[in-house]
């Protein structure tokens, strides 16, 4: 395979439709309004069917992990659909520039279009640190702002949905309160609002508060994992949505630590191996801001509702030291550790990892913690589980089940 790329163009953005793989609900109904308003026709690939795991299976080394199957079964399922023009149609990845899927994705894409016959379609990788260059694809400053913004308020409408679904009275009013909040919020990310930070999250935080709900005693579960699985409902054969049936409330932290993780490798990398100091320098500026904004959200939540707020990822990133280095950064490296303390410090005690099979960062670093993190904290009650396209649902439902057990018996001990 060439590894020359078909460059998506500035004339190709004016009539292309763009398929990007859906991994957070929430935030991508933000964001797809943000790029169409930017010009951008944006569609992301919602589709949950088995015919989309056996186009990759038939389409990937079996070898590769699980979300790289996902992926390219998604692309090649909606190209071979009809629904779209094949000359008009470009396929989008992000990456991180870092191991694993961050850089590796976009070239096994394009392997699998050119065997399906597909190679004269784009396939555009998308980095802020520019690993490739799509003329078509320029982000302006006003787009980014926007899409920080969509993205630090959909953290706030994820966190405070999943902390009130699993006790409301009303059947189905948290899902009602969350498209309003969703239109809400895309009806206020104009660049002339969307930094009155504290009004619009003070909107969203009183209208999740005003819910009625019965605080029963639930199980506090947490996820955390390689970022596809941990948040993608398709990944994770919809995880959330089993736990809330079991009685469970789930808990998770945003898409913008995962951001603060990637600045802080920057930093890192400057520090132990004398990389870019203009890069690192300009991580710790965004990274500062980006406190600054979640510090300001969380004392809204702590001002106008009963809900605790997530601890600042200051506080988080601090709770890897006595676990693990911060050059430990493939895959998800010391950001999964602190998450995983960070949610024992919280009252969820009973942790989900959930990883692709054979996913060789996350079982590193995921299992490779879990012992250390229970001889410290005798009450965690941590499960992994694998995800593939071999591994039965069911078996995947009935280790939740047995965690779940644990968890109640634990209650009673």
């Amino acid at each position: 395979m060439s590894y020359n790329y078909k460059v998506f163009t500035k004339e190709m953005k004016k009539d292309y439709t763009i398929l990007v793989p859906n991994m957070l609900p929430i935030h991508f109904k933000v964001l797809d309004k943000v790029l169409k308003d930017n010009g951008f026709n944006i569609e992301f690939l919602e589709d949950d069917v088995n015919e989309i795991i056996d186009e990759g299976l038939r389409n990937a080394n079996n070898d590769i992990c699980y979300p790289a199957m996902i992926v390219i079964g998604q692309f090649i399922s909606a190209l071979k659909s009809g629904k779209y023009d094949l000359d008009k149609t470009a396929v989008l990845m992000t990456q991180t520039g870092g191991g694993c899927r961050a850089s590796n994705y976009i070239h096994l894409i394009r392997k699998a279009l050119e065997n399906s016959g597909f190679q004269d379609v784009p396939a555009i990788g998308l980095s802020v640190s520019g690993i490739e260059k799509h003329p078509g694809l320029k982000l302006s400053p006003t787009l980014i702002v926007k899409a920080f913004y969509g993205v630090l308020y959909s953290d706030l409408i994820m966190c405070l949905y999943n902390k009130i679904k699993p006790y409301e009275v009303n059947k189905n009013e948290t899902d009602m309160v969350l498209e309003k909040e969703i239109k809400y919020l895309n009806n206020s990310l104009s660049i002339f609002n969307c930094f009155k930070v504290n009004k619009i999250s003070k909107h969203i935080v009183k209208s999740f508060n005003n819910i009625s709900i019965n605080k029963t005693d639930k199980i506090k579960v947490g996820i955390v994992g390689e970022i596809y699985m941990k948040y993608s409902r398709m990944g994770n054969n919809h995880l959330e949505e089993f736990l809330i049936k079991e009685n469970a409330e789930v808990v998770q932290s945003g898409l913008l630590d995962f951001i603060n993780y990637c600045l802080i490798n920057a930093i890192v990398d400057n520090k132990l191996y004398n990389k870019s100091k203009v890069k690192a320098i300009l991580s710790k500026f965004a990274y500062k801001f980006i406190l600054r904004q979640q510090n300001k959200i969380n004392n809204t939540i702590k001002r106008y509702s009963s809900f605790d707020a997530p601890e600042s990822f200051e506080n988080v990133r601090k709770m890897a030291d006595e676990y693990i280095g911060y050059g430990v950064k493939m895959g998800e490296g010391w950001l999964l550790v602190s998450n995983m303390i960070e949610l024992i410090h919280q009252g969820a005690n009973n942790i989900i990892c959930a990883e692709p099979f054979g996913c060789l960062p996350n079982h590193i670093v995921g299992r490779g913690a879990i012992r250390k993190i229970m001889d410290k904290h005798p009450n965690a009650n941590i499960v992994v589980i694998d995800y593939d396209p071999s591994q039965s649902k069911i078996n995947q439902e009935n280790r939740i089940k047995l965690m779940l057990s644990n968890a109640n018996l634990n209650i009673y001990l």
